[in-house]
């Protein structure tokens, strides 16, 4: 039922794996949601996670919380004891406060309005002011104290603080209070250095190109926790699955950015001379599936001299059948009808069927870029009443983040830095590192909430929520990218068109009624079942003789509108 190349990667040891779980050291909110979606909400199916593991990933994720979070903690605590015990010492620290808040405001959201974008700079550039008025002010305090080392505490100094509002005639700060504040900043500034080389071992480390094809040897995989088992167990069973469960109104969730799809219809008519057999679904599926064979073959079919070293990402074609099922109904997601036996009776009962919420149909993938560019078509063919129908639905998954590919070059340059460079690194981002920490926690807090309120697998089986592949795709492909994605969808197309073809001849109906089909955009579908398609204006269309096709066929021209 399936055709698998030879030589595919296993996706739990792909390079988009390696940078998906890179993603999640590098950006938190990337983190956050894997995490929510996978670990919190395990009610929900994890979607088709096409060229990676997304178990390898949550790992990932939730053994980089754990680091934040102690680093976050840290930072916590030494703020806590400290204000605790000296309470002015707060007044020195209140502009790493205010810059801590601004990351809350989302202003470098390009969905956030014009009022929140101006209070956040607003705040950013006093809060850099105060913090100025305020280390000059510790470092006046710290200067006389060590200039007068023989008094017991120093002389208490009356300083105004700047303030959003009004404190008092007098503030009492002395040099103890500078002193607990350079204390919690330059600690807060060694969490963060720690945080820093934390990532850097990572990435370096077990999510190195070298190390990470090693699926044993990966500490985040040690995890003993009984839910991370657990899920990991479903999540493995369900992410290549060809039983694919599905959140209504989401069907392809997973299989990335819709690609212009189109569907036809074709007349059965017999063809001259013959007497036609029975057609069904099946039976074009098999053909489709022997016309992308040779897709794996080099130029020549290998007889010359030399094409054997041609080689193209079409060679690592993948065709598989699956059937789309709704979550809906399920009593439990361990009971989910993963099983070979299962997917049989299931596609057995689902292959003839017109198809509404439960869909068959043939998946064909090619993955290029060590997994980055992903293509998936699938493919539905009906037969009833004398007509076929044939739908062509492709999806394209665009190449990952350039955060996330940078991954390698971050690590290089985190661990190979001066050691000054990394300590400025390190003071210049502490005044953020209060906001960080509490945004950390409280991840941690809600997420700790949500599985003890939640419980353990006790809620109605869920479809995804969200494909984590495609929340770590980037913005905008490479034209290249985009060429070769446009490439394998032309290649894939032809052998659809051509299976089909094939199929309908040996059944003895025709394939050479030319028909004209709009598919979107201007574009037309010239089909003689030979098919070639145009999308666009001032499209030339020519159709192609094969060895089934009549010897007077013509070469037929079409223009789009103008």
């Amino acid at each position: 039922m399936a055709t698998q190349p030879a030589n595919r990667t296993d996706p739990a040891a792909s390079e988009a794996c390696r940078l998906l779980c890179a993603g999640v050291y590098l950006d938190a909110a990337f983190r956050d949601r894997v995490i929510n979606e996978l670990y919190v909400h395990d009610e929900r199916v994890v979607a088709p996670s096409s060229g990676f593991d997304a178990a390898r990933v949550l790992a990932h994720a939730l053994r980089a919380r754990r680091a934040d979070l102690v680093c976050g903690l840290a930072i916590l605590a030494v703020w806590t004891v400290t204000v605790m015990l000296l309470p002015e010492v707060f007044l020195l620290l209140f502009p790493v406060v205010i810059l801590a808040a601004v990351p809350a405001l989302r202003a470098g959201d390009p969905r956030a309005g014009r009022p929140r974008r101006v209070l956040a700079q607003c705040l950013r550039w006093y809060g850099l002011l105060a913090l100025l008025v305020t280390a000059l002010t510790t470092a006046d305090l710290v200067a006389g104290s060590l200039r007068s080392l023989g008094g017991a505490h120093g002389t208490e100094t009356v300083t105004d603080i700047p303030l959003p509002w009004p404190v008092g005639p007098e503030v009492l700060v002395g040099p103890r209070h500078a002193w607990a504040a350079l204390t919690v900043f330059l600690l807060s500034a060694l969490a963060v250095g720690a945080q820093r080389a934390m990532v850097a071992g990572a990435l370096a480390g077990a999510l190195s190109p070298s190390r990470f094809p090693d699926l044993a040897a990966d500490p985040a995989e040690q995890a003993d926790g009984p839910r991370f088992q657990r899920l990991r167990t479903l999540i493995r069973r369900e992410q290549h699955a060809s039983l694919v469960l599905y959140r209504v109104g989401d069907l392809f969730c997973g299989a990335g950015t819709p690609h212009e799809a189109w569907s036809t219809s074709v007349e059965l008519r017999p063809r001259n001379g013959h007497t036609p057999g029975p057609l069904d679904n099946d039976t074009v599926l098999n053909w489709i599936r022997q016309a992308l064979e040779p897709l794996r073959e080099p130029s020549g079919g290998g007889a010359q001299q030399g094409a054997a070293a041609v080689r193209d990402r079409l060679r690592t074609v993948e065709a598989d059948e699956c059937v789309f099922l709704p979550v809906d109904g399920l009593p439990s997601r361990h009971v989910a009808p993963h099983t070979q036996e299962e997917f049989e009776l299931h596609r057995a009962a689902s292959i003839e069927e017109g198809g509404e919420a439960r869909r068959h149909c043939l998946r064909i993938r090619v993955g290029g870029w060590g997994e980055g560019l992903v293509v998936t078509v699938f493919v539905r063919v009906h037969t009833q009443g004398g007509v076929m129908v044939l739908e062509f639905a492709p999806h394209v998954l665009w190449p990952l983040r350039p955060q996330f590919q940078n991954a390698d070059r971050i690590a290089h340059r985190l661990r190979h830095q001066s050691l000054a460079g990394k300590a400025l690194w390190a003071l210049g981002h502490t005044p953020e590192s209060l906001g960080l920490a509490l945004r950390i926690g409280a991840s941690a807090v809600f997420s700790a909430w949500a599985v003890f309120t939640l419980g353990d697998g006790r809620l109605l089986p869920d479809g995804p929520a969200v494909s984590l592949r495609e929340l770590g795709s980037g913005d905008e492909p490479s034209h290249v990218q985009k060429m070769d994605a446009d490439r394998y969808l032309r290649g894939i197309q032809d052998r659809v068109i051509g299976g089909v073809q094939q199929a309908l001849h040996e059944a003895g109906w025709q394939t050479t009624e030319e028909r004209t089909v709009n598919v979107g955009n201007g574009g037309v579908f010239i089909d003689t079942v030979h098919g070639a398609v145009g999308v666009g204006d001032h499209n030339t269309i020519t159709t192609h003789t094969t060895p089934h096709s009549r010897t007077d066929a013509k070469e037929r021209k079409t223009h789009g509108n103008s």
